[in-house]
């Protein structure tokens, strides 16, 4: 089977080449794409690193809500990366209102600008979205900015969705993808099962990450996206569909997403 994690973090922390003899080792005969996400200059570039010593991963660059006080204090410029060719979204990008790492104003502010760079770059978004237990602050902040970023032919995924079944229509209405992560695999998570259902199949997109959220049974340990087909066979089940149908529907939404291909496909 060949599947596509969508989303994971490279920290750099282990060469590229032993990082993916281990993600290759957890998959034996099964096959993946991936995507290298970056939430900041240096990420974003350990990304990009990650991406071009492989044909089949691409990278996305941006500012994570967690760094956006960072990056307005350092003045990074991101513009590094506009002709890369392995460069296929910007994000991860968002609002997190749950850690206030970052001022709440700010937040908004980055997100609009790099909402505006992908609609300048031709490119989709990665969105991170979190806010306080039983507070959606967050989500409505957000949905006030993507509604004129798709209505301007903007297209964006929501990555870890976790707004709930009230919501999630709000965001499928403006085209949004969504991702799922090990958090499906979670025993408390019926939250996420339940949202699950409600995504259209045809914007389903699966995710790691990594070097969090590492599905059951293997909660508690560092996540790399050999893991991903413990997602995989988590939400063929919730969905009541087969692992490799599974495998198949998000592998060519990704594709069709980043609008990527090795060549292979």
């Amino acid at each position: 089977m060949t599947f596509f994690d969508t989303h994971f973090h490279y920290s750099g922390e282990i060469p590229i080449a032993d990082y993916r003899a281990q993600m290759e080792s957890a998959l034996k005969t099964d096959r993946l794409y991936t995507l290298a996400v970056g939430g900041s200059l240096a990420e974003s570039q350990r990304a990009l690193a990650y991406a071009k010593s492989f044909d089949d991963s691409w990278c996305a660059i941006g500012i994570h809500p967690h760094t956006a006080e960072e990056y307005r204090k350092n003045g990074d410029d991101l513009s590094i990366f506009r002709n890369e060719k392995k460069v296929v979204a910007i994000g991860e990008l968002g609002l997190d209102y749950f850690y206030d790492f970052s001022d709440h104003q700010i937040q908004r502010e980055v997100l609009a600008e790099y909402l505006d760079l992908a609609l300048a770059w031709k490119k989709p978004a990665i969105i991170h979205l979190r806010d306080q237990e039983n507070c959606e602050t967050a989500y409505f902040d957000a949905l006030k900015l993507l509604r004129p970023f798709a209505a301007k032919g903007g297209r964006f995924e929501v990555h870890c969705y976790t707004g709930g079944t009230t919501l999630l229509p709000h965001f499928a209405e403006l085209g949004a993808y969504f991702g799922v992560t090990g958090m499906v695999t979670f025993k408390r998570a019926e939250n996420v099962r339940a949202q699950l259902s409600m995504i259209p199949l045809e914007r389903l997109l699966l995710e790691t990450d990594s070097p969090y959220l590492a599905p059951v049974p293997l909660r508690g340990t560092e996540n790399h996206p050999g893991n991903l087909p413990l997602v995989a066979a988590k939400v063929a089940d919730v969905l009541h569909q087969s692992i490799e149908k599974v495998a198949e529907i998000t592998t060519d939404n990704a594709k069709r997403f980043f609008a990527v291909n090795d060549g292979s496909f």
